[in-house]
């Protein structure tokens, strides 16, 4: 064979290998990608989900979200069961430890099981690995517990930045939800931001508490008088994550809500923490709880620390 006959053998083969493979990129390791268009985990071409404490919504609906999964009391089943409330549970695995089965309950009675890491890190400032572990570690935990894959992510503390965001998106979260509200041990509300009662569209925390004055389901009755004298009832957080508007770079502009963003931490902001989630800096230390999770109530806490950095005092 002539060397002018092989060289065009050769061309030809690879024109022919091109055709069959889409033109697909290489993947960085020299091969060859199995499909043009595809997009590596990780990437910064993939969606980073959007961060609300606000639902833009014309619906006189509130959303009701508890945290961490301390508090298991049967009367608060009875009350979900009776009351048909569509609540969102954030469960962290450490602290609901051998409780789920209580769990188990609360979502054959209408409760929605959401994702709150494995074991309740502030995640800022932690290594892209350490992020991913914990969130997709925690997805892992409720599929093979209950067959379900949660759409629905709160940071240990509101805490997070674009590494976060990017760990949530790869582990399949739509949705990274913060709170404007806060409802207390005792029963009262406090706010992050903006007036100082409940609107249409926001999203209500409610901490475990640290041996609380009124049991979850007190708080929780408590809390449904007052919306029903306002007119508002709660709504599936989940059925309104389409109205989220795209996300942003942490530090709040362009999100889905109006007004101010709210305190990066919220109501677990420690007293030496005001910064908020830009990506810069370290993360914030929260105090921590003896059991494990973070404290989300600390007794040198004023009600001013419930106030985003950027909100002007008193509104």
């Amino acid at each position: 064979m002539s060397r002018g006959r092989a060289l065009r053998t050769l061309l030809t083969s690879t024109l022919l290998l091109a055709v069959i493979t889409g033109c697909a990129p290489p993947d960085g390791t020299g091969r060859l990608s199995a499909r043009a268009g595809a997009t590596a985990p990780g990437s910064a071409s993939a969606p980073l989900p959007p961060v609300a404490d606000h639902v833009p919504t014309g619906d006189r609906v509130v959303f009701l979200t508890y945290d961490d999964g301390a508090e298991r009391d049967p009367r608060f089943i009875d009350l979900v069961r009776e009351r048909r409330l569509p609540v969102s549970m954030f469960l962290t695995d450490s602290v609901v430890g051998p409780g789920y089965a209580h769990f188990a309950r609360l979502r054959a009675v209408g409760a929605s099981l959401q994702n709150h890491t494995l074991d309740h890190p502030a995640l800022r400032g932690l290594p892209y690995a350490g992020q991913r572990a914990e969130i997709c570690g925690q997805q892992r935990k409720l599929t093979s517990r209950f067959g379900i894959r949660p759409r629905l992510f709160r940071p240990p503390y509101g805490t997070y930045d674009t590494t976060t965001l990017r760990a949530a998106a790869d582990c399949g979260i739509a949705a990274v939800i913060l709170w404007r509200a806060t409802l207390e041990p005792d029963g009262h509300l406090t706010y992050t931001r903006g007036p100082r009662r409940l609107n249409p569209g926001d999203i209500v925390s409610v901490p475990s508490g640290e041996a609380p004055s009124l049991s979850l389901a007190e708080r929780t009755a408590r809390l449904l008088g007052e919306l029903e004298e306002r007119g508002l009832r709660v709504g599936r957080l989940e059925d309104y994550v389409g109205r989220i508007g795209p996300s942003a770079a942490p530090g709040g502009h362009g999100r889905s809500f109006s007004g101010p963003p709210p305190a990066p931490d919220g109501h677990r902001r420690s007293p030496s923490s005001a910064s908020v989630p830009d990506g810069h800096g370290s993360p914030s230390t929260p105090s921590r709880a003896p059991g494990g999770y973070g404290s989300p109530h600390s007794p040198s806490r004023t009600p001013g620390e419930h106030r985003s950095p950027h909100s002007p005092s008193g509104v």
